[in-house]
């Protein structure tokens, strides 16, 4: 069918909506964590970014989609937003929090990730072995991210605060140098912090699977929502692409070829993300579903930044998801049963985090 027969087929409010979106730019952030000249976002954005899979989703819409990639990660997202900068972002968990409750007025369309093992990195000889011997301790960590709320998650398990170690606000690449340079003791951190372990840099006596999963991340992809309420057909266009790429990351046969991916794309060996998906169920890990395990953690971690005076009182997660854009996308995808609802995970209680 013809472009102008299919215009007129369709509905005049759907029609309007497509009509609406001619000339319009996405502009959707991602926080960068390569440590390369390339820019990445992690194995979903990296997915997305290098096979232009949001550009196709779009393309009927006739938007464009610019991508930006931030070293300065939350904290910078929320403020390049604030300011009427960005229309969409893949963050974790607690930038987006801080978005929410500082007064940006996003909704959290859909899980991105989960159950993201952090570890514990200390310089060798520093005689840290487990939270308790952080007291005291200089801890890089850079503020306003998810590496930021899980040091205080683990913290809070061991009964510390923040006030009982020298927080150092870094950038993740400077965290690295600071560790291998021992100008820092130790870091909370993804499975970055192996690629320093194999060079023989630091140790990494424990991580979340020691922990009862504290200390772990989730992601979600925020929109704001001036564009879903101007343009509703690209925000559900929009979470159809991701859908495709998480599928394609859910699949057991995919695990070499992202990890390959995300090693070309951010500089880290491929052993780090080999790391990082150890043992972890992929359909699990890259489940878009804003299930009673997602929501759970993300009522935790909210009640966990207001504790811990990041944000000022505690909100209504509930008000801030919007769950319809979801399940009409999986609809129009046929995904529909591609994933199961969780309400638990169970994390390997393996010793050995260096395997």
């Amino acid at each position: 069918m013809k472009a102008g027969r299919y215009w007129l087929a369709l509905p005049l409010i759907a029609w309007m909506s497509l009509a609406q979106a001619q000339g319009v730019t996405l502009r959707i952030a991602s926080p960068d964590v390569t440590s390369g000249s390339q820019p990445s976002g992690g194995p979903l954005v990296d997915v997305l970014h290098t096979r232009h899979l949001l550009e196709e989703a779009l393309a009927a819409d006739g938007v464009e989609v610019q991508w930006h990639f931030f070293k300065g990660a939350g904290p910078l997202i929320n403020e390049a937003m604030s300011n009427d900068q960005l229309d969409a972002a893949f963050l974790g968990d607690l930038a987006s929090i801080i978005g929410r409750a500082g007064g940006l007025r996003t909704r959290l369309l859909m899980a991105t990730g989960r159950a993201s093992n952090g570890y514990l990195g200390v310089v060798p000889g520093s005689g840290i072995e487990r939270i308790e011997d952080l007291k005291g301790k200089r801890v890089g960590i850079l503020r306003g991210t998810a590496d930021h709320l899980a040091l205080i998650d683990v913290l809070a398990r061991a009964g510390l605060s923040e006030r009982d170690v020298k927080v150092i606000n870094l950038d993740f690449n400077a965290v690295n140098s600071a560790l291998a340079a021992r100008q820092i003791d130790a870091s909370w951190a993804p499975a970055r912090l192996f690629a320093l372990k194999h060079k023989g840099l630091i140790e990494i006596p424990l991580g979340s699977q020691q922990l009862d999963g504290r200390g772990a991340g989730q992601g979600g992809l925020v929109v704001t929502q001036a564009f879903i309420d101007a343009h509703p057909q690209a925000a559900q266009h929009l979470v159809e692409g991701v859908l495709k790429a998480q599928h394609w990351l859910a699949q057991e046969a995919n695990r070499q070829a992202q990890i390959e991916l995300s090693a070309q794309q951010s500089g880290y060996p491929p052993s780090v993300l080999t790391q990082a998906l150890q043992g972890g169920d992929l359909s699990f890990v890259y489940s878009p579903l804003l299930d009673p395990y997602y929501l759970g953690v993300l009522r935790k971690d909210v009640q966990l930044a207001a504790d811990a005076r990041l944000i000022r009182k505690p909100f209504d997660v509930d008000q801030w998801v919007e769950p319809a854009i979801l399940e009409r996308a999986l609809q129009q995808a046929q995904l529909g049963d591609a994933w199961t609802p969780a309400t638990h995970y169970r994390w390997s209680t393996a010793k050995d985090t260096a395997q």
